[in-house]
């Protein structure tokens, strides 16, 4: 066969290859997004995770307590890590007396170190930890040139690298068991940028940016484990970090009480969800105004005029 014939040939069957390809990905992307439309119609049912023991950064106050109270009221055992002891530990009274199954550790998120000290002891003394909710978070209110170069990296390392540093700890344990979930706390400042929040919104996108990642590393790895990630996008939630909220309308866009905040995350958890924002249609909102021009989308965000003033 002549060299030219054997190129044409290889060319033509390279080429209705190709054409295959790219025809399964279509009616794969067709099946996909009809599955996806009818789970937002008609949810996974949540899974029980009575046999779950669960980890819940900044358990001592506001959402983190709630999650931890939930959680313990669904059957888990659930491990409370806070910096702050005394607080953190009226967490776990308060589970007790309501006969859940609670551990109370101190840890400072920041802290590499301690961090796999408390997961060695969490290990040995009540297991291997599979759902784990990275709550922990500082958000300083105030204008960029404002803002000091201690609070800038506070924020970080709270909102941003205690992520790395609990992922690193716990995924190994959670590989080997081929059962594990993730959740992170984002906010709607990871979706958009806010006035007075700068660093906090670039540490809350962030987590965004490190959720996906892990989920695609996770997806192309061989071994195909059972790991689950859950980014939670929350408004603005009444637990004091909104010092000064404003809206322009309040029945509308009220403030998130933590206890609600905390069975929105349980309820995205246990179903499996990658993304979810509370309220829910602020996920779809802001999906649907980038589709158009920013200065379009700056109309919306102005007549809804909503956002915090500054604290200082």
């Amino acid at each position: 066969m002549p060299q030219e014939e054997a190129n044409a040939g290889v060319k033509i069957y390279n080429l209705v290859i190709l054409i295959v390809d790219i025809v399964v990905m279509l009616v794969r992307w067709i099946y996909y997004t009809l599955e996806a439309l009818y789970m937002v119609a008609v949810p996974p049912k949540p899974e029980s995770v009575a046999k779950d023991i669960v980890l819940v950064t900044g358990a001592g106050h506001g959402i983190g307590r709630c999650l931890a109270q939930q959680y313990a009221q669904l059957g888990a055992t659930v491990v409370c890590l806070d910096i702050n002891d005394k607080m953190n530990q009226e967490t776990v009274s308060g589970i007790k007396k309501e006969r859940g199954n609670a551990f109370g550790y101190v840890c400072d998120v920041t802290n590499r170190e301690q961090i796999i000290e408390t997961a060695t002891k969490i290990k040995e003394q009540v297991g291997v930890v599979t759902i784990l909710v990275n709550n922990a978070g500082i958000m300083p209110t105030h204008t960029l040139l404002k803002q000091t170069e201690g609070e800038i990296r506070k924020t970080f390392e709270i909102n941003v690298m205690a992520h790395f540093w609990m992922l690193q700890t716990y995924l190994p344990d959670m590989i080997q068991k081929n059962r594990g979930c993730f959740v992170a706390l984002s906010s709607i400042a990871g979706l958009v940028g806010l006035n007075n929040l700068v660093p906090y919104c670039g540490s809350k996108h962030a987590v965004r940016g490190i959720m996906e990642a892990c989920h695609e590393e996770i997806r192309m790895d061989a071994r195909k484990p059972n790991i689950k990630f859950t980014s939670v996008y929350p408004y603005m939630v009444d637990t004091g970090l909104c010092k000064r909220p404003h809206m322009r309308f309040p029945n509308l866009m009220r403030l998130v009480k933590p206890e609600e905040a905390a069975a929105a995350i349980i309820d995205a958890q246990r179903r499996g969800l990658i993304d979810v924002s509370i309220p829910k249609y602020l996920l779809y909102l802001n999906t649907f105004v980038r589709l158009f021009p920013l200065k379009a989308a700056n109309l919306l965000r102005d007549f809804l005029d909503s956002g915090v003033e500054s604290d200082l």
